[in-house]
């Protein structure tokens, strides 16, 4: 993709339920072995629960979730001189959407004992709470950045 070729970007359907995109993105990042039906019943399952647990309209909550978790900065590894340097930079809004979910579910993987739905349903409402093993990944990364700081000048963007 040299020169001046762009990626096009990957249009998403709303899901069928609450007719959201972030719903239908969620959905794909859950769904594992291509059984979508499965994962959308998870997902549904767990945005019933979120609602249940906030007394709020679940897609309410699940866009609070996402924001709580979402980083506002992050270390990107840049090779200057023979010497490799971990230089801060700022997420991109599509990027720190897609992580925020992935650490949702990452962290609900993790748990064992109940049905998957309810884990994620409940590292949701941590998520919502701004606590939970999701909010601590992203504070470990801010963490890193700030660590990092003093090589901030050496960003190209």
């Amino acid at each position: 993709m040299r020169g001046g070729a762009r990626y096009k970007k990957l249009t998403r359907t709303p899901d069928p339920i609450y007719q959201s995109v972030p719903v239908t993105q969620f959905i794909n990042y859950v769904m594992l072995g291509g059984n979508k039906a499965v994962a959308s019943r998870l997902v549904y399952q767990a945005l019933g629960r979120l609602g249940e647990l906030s007394k709020k309209p679940p897609l309410e909550a699940f866009d609070m979730a996402i924001k709580n978790v979402s980083p506002l900065l992050e270390v990107r590894s840049r090779r200057i001189g023979g010497a490799t340097y971990q230089v801060p930079v700022e997420v991109r809004p599509e990027r720190k959407v897609a992580l925020s979910m992935k650490w949702i579910i990452e962290a609900a993987r993790v748990r064992h004992g109940k049905p998957s739905g309810i884990f994620l349903a409940e590292e949701l409402f941590d998520a919502y709470q701004a606590t939970g093993s999701a909010m601590k990944k992203r504070e470990d990364k801010h963490k890193m950045a700030e660590a990092n700081r003093a090589f901030a000048h050496f960003a190209r963007y």
